[in-house]
């Protein structure tokens, strides 16, 4: 009987599945998004922990209302940390919904990333977003390392406990 009806529930949710067609993967630790004046600015860097003095992408993408990526748009970046400016992106016209450049953080931690985006509706205004980002650190790995540990700890407990039981009604 117990066997009838897990098969049952496995062929029950391969039936729901395609109900969901959409699937995503995880949003990356270090991006984000806002949305403001008709206008969706999503930021993030890849690798998702910079290294500090190496090269990482910072990654830049603008939406409409939508959600259409915008076809041009001219973009200022300024970058700051404990308050004070430490570095700046002129405006420069993009072509295309989203922008990737290369970009080298020089000093470890929390950043306010500030974004301007000009003339989006042809008025002469400036939209300004802003958005924290954050540098790797140490605290970082072991985060990482952590959670992996943990997890492997838990599945070898929980293979511990089933799969006797599991062998054990298969023999039987």
């Amino acid at each position: 009987m117990s066997k009838k009806r897990s098969i049952f529930l496995i062929f029950a949710l391969l039936m729901i599945l395609p109900i969901f067609d959409d699937s995503y993967a995880h949003s990356m630790f270090n991006s984000a998004e806002k949305f403001h004046s008709g206008y969706r600015v999503q930021v993030a860097t890849a690798p998702e922990f910079p290294q500090i003095d190496e090269p990482s992408q910072f990654l830049v993408k603008v939406t409409d209302s939508d959600f259409e990526e915008v076809d041009r748009f001219t973009m200022a970046i300024k970058f700051f940390f404990n308050g004070k400016q430490v570095d700046t992106v002129p405006p420069t016209s993009i072509e295309g919904g989203h922008w990737d450049f290369d970009y080298v953080w020089r000093t470890q931690g929390n950043h306010i990333v500030e974004i301007y985006l000009y003339d989006m509706n042809h008025s002469g205004d400036v939209i300004a977003y802003k958005f924290n980002m954050g540098t790797q650190s140490p605290f970082g790995y072991i985060f990482i390392i952590a959670i992996t540990v943990g997890a492997l700890v838990f599945t070898g407990v929980m293979g511990y406990i089933y799969i006797p039981k599991m062998l054990k009604k298969s023999r039987s």
